[in-house]
């Protein structure tokens, strides 16, 4: 008989499940706020951006785990820092080759995943003492609670700010036929902080025993 764990045992599941809320890396730890102003005026480089760190978490998370017996400590750093360099600048050769415009969009963000303090904290926190597999599924569970905060806050900020989800119209254009306007604000980097605060209070309210506990 096997005494190997099931890839997807309760404890692996909570992997993939805790970072969606209840140790979300943005709203509870607070990590990777940076971005979540910087690229959240639209959905699209959101969503793109959300994949992006998803990618490099994941395969970043199972590199590191695979070389985590060979790692000497004093050099950990910096071999991380090396795996995060060369996975962005693949992810970056990739988004330039497949979503030009977007990547435009993105600019020099794409390239500050290297300084992702969420990526580095997974590595150290996790791929550093696990093994391959609950790595993989640390690094999506994290990127996926990191990407659906950058995908609600760039919802609002778009649909209020320019009306549109996606680049398609959703105010229809009665309301401004009638004299709606869309809020300029919401497309300045002050105002995703607001929405990004809000979020936070409303996760936090949900966890307060998490952060009693911290």
């Amino acid at each position: 008989m096997s005494n190997k764990e099931p890839l997807f045992s309760a404890k692996n599941r909570r992997l993939l499940t805790t970072p969606l809320s209840k140790e979300n890396p943005i709203t509870i730890q607070v990590l990777g706020i940076c971005s979540a102003l910087a690229v959240t005026v639209k959905i699209e480089p959101a969503f793109v951006m959300a994949l992006s760190v998803t990618a490099v978490l994941a395969i970043g998370n199972v590199l590191i785990s695979l070389l985590r017996k060979t790692i000497a400590p004093r050099i950990r750093i910096i071999v991380q820092l090396v795996v995060i360099a060369s996975l962005v600048i693949l992810v970056d050769q990739v988004l330039k080759a497949f979503v030009y415009d977007v990547s435009k969009q993105l600019s020099v963000f794409v390239g500050l995943i290297i300084t992702n303090c969420i990526i580095m904290g997974r590595f150290e926190a996790f791929a550093m003492s696990n093994k391959a597999w609950p790595s993989f599924l640390d690094g999506i569970g994290n990127a996926m609670g990191y990407g659906w905060i950058l995908i609600v806050v760039a919802f609002f900020r778009e649909l209020l700010g320019s009306g549109t989800v996606w680049g398609y119209q959703i105010i229809p254009q009665g309301f401004y036929d009638f004299g709606y306007k869309d809020n300029g604000l919401m497309i300045l980097p002050p105002m995703a902080l607001i929405v990004v605060g809000i979020i936070i209070w409303i996760e936090r309210s949900r966890n307060k025993e998490l952060i009693e506990e911290n």
